[in-house]
């Protein structure tokens, strides 16, 4: 059963809808289930202003997008790069470790979710692909 806080988490949708001062744009597709995401991000001096994203994905998915688009504001790319780059390795090693910004995946990335850990990276890496565009 899905919680009532990521039911509440994937409905925030402040973020959704690409956003036409965007810099860079790119596409991820899930390979497991098939989940779409494209983000879009607007960077200035090297920082993240905004991202925004358009999803036809599960509500794990949904929901680490808008968790995503809030925490990432005002990061600078290549350490946002370097931090996803970081919880893609711990995922392939089995144990989730997210620094203190992210600590609201943690609500995500829990044991009893371990089957939709893929959905919940897919904006991580969609983002990564937008970010490794502007490097």
């Amino acid at each position: 059963m899905i919680s009532p806080e990521i039911i509440k988490i994937a409905s925030d949708t402040s973020n959704s809808g690409i956003d036409e001062n965007a810099n860079s744009v790119a596409t991820s597709k899930n390979k497991n289930c098939g989940d779409i995401i494209t983000i879009a991000i607007e960077i200035k001096n090297n920082k993240i202003e905004r991202m925004s994203y358009e999803t036809n994905s599960c509500i794990f998915c949904q929901a680490s997008a808008s968790l995503l688009s809030k925490l990432i504001k005002r990061s600078n790319i290549e350490n946002l790069r370097n931090d996803i780059e970081d919880i893609n390795m711990s995922y392939k090693n089995k144990k989730i470790l997210l620094k203190r910004k992210y600590k609201p995946f943690r609500k995500l990335f829990q044991h009893k979710y371990k089957e939709r850990f893929s959905c919940i990276l897919l904006p991580f890496n969609a983002l990564l692909k937008v970010v490794n565009i502007n490097i």
